[in-house]
């Protein structure tokens, strides 16, 4: 496939559709803002609160949408977020589901992918391929794919939280920092909000694949896929499908420690008394220590283990 035919591969069109596919059964998420919290940082800062989606993250809103569009059973490769998402939307339309999930993913996250009914895998991250797993048990049982960012269906899907971020947006913010992995929700809301606002993608420091393949050019890959709290973002380098839609559409990238991460997720439950992951805050983060001026943040996700967010408490 061309350049010109990734780019177009997902049109604000199919996010639209997407958009009237899920209404119903995803949840709208507030657009949240905290005087307290703009007093202190000397701006306003709007946060969409997508830890308060089905399942803990925005996952569910691409998985439902890619799962309403295809038949039989669906299989999914995740850390634990997609893998949640999928499983639930898949439960939802009566579809079993098989999901391979790497075996240091937080507890809670593998867990909870069991509790929504679906067959766990589980690999090891270091010394396996997810990708080469996940495509052996689709071409063994017949099952569709359902891939976390690198599926058009998908990023439709991911899509639809810039669609409602755009129709609350105040006045006056022009940028909107975004949790990114591979790049599903960042594409699709980059699309949803293109004309409207520029998106950047927030990735962990080490992590940093997007910022460095946006300022490349090109695809760049991390050296390690393990290290860091934020877990749910961690990814070899961004999807094929996604890349051209963020070099197209989205600002430079930024990058916050683990340790702005933990402090970002003490102010969100200080302020707007929200429980947000580590992977999940990193935008909010961005926006707090690395950004000026009045800024709306995607708050991705909200499945943080108890020891890990003790740990982030201890900043309030």
């Amino acid at each position: 496939m061309d350049d010109a035919a990734l780019t177009d591969a997902v049109t604000r069109a199919d996010i639209e559709a997407a958009a009237r596919r899920i209404a119903g059964h995803a949840i709208r998420t507030p657009l949240l803002n905290a005087p307290s919290l703009d007093a202190a940082m000397g701006r306003r800062i709007f946060v969409k609160a997508e830890c308060l989606q089905k399942t803990g993250s925005f996952k569910f809103r691409g998985a439902f949408n890619a799962i309403s569009l295809g038949t039989g059973g669906v299989v999914a490769y995740s850390s634990g977020n997609h893998a949640q998402g999928v499983a639930l939307a898949a439960r939802m339309a009566g579809r079993p589901a098989v999901i391979v999930m790497p075996s240091d993913a937080p507890a809670v996250k593998i867990a909870n992918t069991k509790g929504y009914g679906a067959e766990v895998v589980l690999y090891d991250r270091a010394n396996e391929s997810r990708e080469e797993i996940g495509q052996a048990l689709q071409a063994e049982r017949g099952l569709d794919l359902v891939k976390p960012y690198d599926d058009p269906r998908v990023i439709a899907g991911q899509g639809t939280c810039g669609l409602e971020i755009g129709e609350e947006l105040p006045d006056g913010v022009e940028e909107v920092l975004v949790c990114c992995g591979g790049g599903g929700l960042t594409s699709g809301v980059a699309l949803a909000l293109e004309g409207r606002a520029r998106v950047r993608p927030v990735e962990p420091e080490g992590f940093d694949d997007v910022a460095r393949s946006l300022v490349s050019g090109r695809r760049e890959a991390n050296p390690k896929l393990t290290g860091s709290l934020c877990d749910a973002i961690v990814t070899p380098s961004p999807g094929e499908l996604t890349f051209p839609i963020l070099q197209r559409l989205c600002g430079p990238g930024l990058v916050v420690t683990d340790e702005e991460a933990l402090r970002a997720m003490a102010l969100a439950w200080t302020h707007l008394r929200i429980v947000v992951e580590p992977g999940g805050a990193v935008a909010l983060a961005a926006a707090l220590f690395h950004h000026e001026g009045d800024v709306a943040v995607v708050a991705s996700g909200g499945n943080v283990d108890r020891e890990t967010f003790v740990r982030a408490l201890a900043y309030v």
